[in-house]
C-alpha cells in the first residue's frame, strides 16, 4: 500500500493514500495486503446480489456431486476482492478503470480459503488527449493460502499526475 502523509497545518498532518503516474515504474509488483479470508457469508451474499443462480456457489449437497466436492466461491467475487485489494496501490488516485483484459480463473477458491493477491506494472504512459493523466496497466494475480494462482486479469487505469488531484482541489 502506498501510504504517506501531508502537512496540513502547524502540527498537522493527513494520511494519504496510492500512487500517482509518476510513481509507477514498469517491473515494479506491488504485493497487496491484508489477505481476505473468504466466508460462507460472504460467497452467499455475492450470489444472491449478483442473482447468481448456480447451486455450486450455495448449495452443499449439489456441490458434493462436483469434481470439487464441496462449494466454490463465485468466480466474479474473487476478481472483485483482488480489484478491492489492489485499489490503496494501483488506482487509489485513478480517474477511471479503463478495463479489464485476459481474465483467467486458474484454480477454485472455496470457502474458508485467504485470498492473497499482487500488481506487476506492465506499462505506463503518457495520455494523449489528457496532460495531467496518464494510463497505467498492470497484471493482478490472486493466490490462495498455499500460494496456488487462482486467477489473474490485467487492468488499465487513467492515473492522475502529481499536483492534478481531486484531493488537492477539495482540501481532502
Amino acid at each position: 500500500m502506498s501510504q504517506g502523509v501531508k502537512k496540513v497545518g502547524e502540527n498537522r498532518y493527513r494520511e494519504t493514500f496510492g500512487r500517482f503516474l509518476e510513481d509507477f515504474h514498469v517491473g515494479d509488483i506491488y504485493e497487496h495486503r491484508p489477505g481476505r479470508t473468504i466466508t460462507e457469508t460472504d460467497n452467499t451474499w455475492f450470489t444472491l446480489l449478483t442473482m447468481n443462480t448456480h447451486p455450486m456457489h450455495f448449495d452443499k449437497e449439489y456441490a458434493k456431486g462436483s469434481e470439487f466436492g464441496k462449494v466454490i466461491v463465485a468466480s466474479p467475487f474473487t476478481v472483485a476482492l483482488m480489484v478491492g485489494m489492489s485499489v490503496t496501490d494501483v488506482s487509489q488516485k485513478a480517474i477511471a478503470n479503463l478495463g479489464w483484459d485476459d481474465i483467467k480463473m486458474t484454480h477454485p477458491l472455496f470457502v474458508g480459503d485467504t485470498l492473497y493477491c499482487e500488481s506487476e506494472v506492465l506499462e505506463k504512459r503518457e495520455s494523449k488527449s489528457r496532460p495531467t493523466q496518464g494510463i497505467v496497466t498492470v497484471r493482478t494475480t490472486g493466490f490462495n493460502q498455499d500460494g496456488v494462482q487462482v486467477s489473474s486479469f490485467i487492468r488499465k487505469v487513467l492515473v492522475m499526475r502529481k499536483g492534478n488531484d481531486a484531493e488537492d482541489l477539495v482540501n481532502y
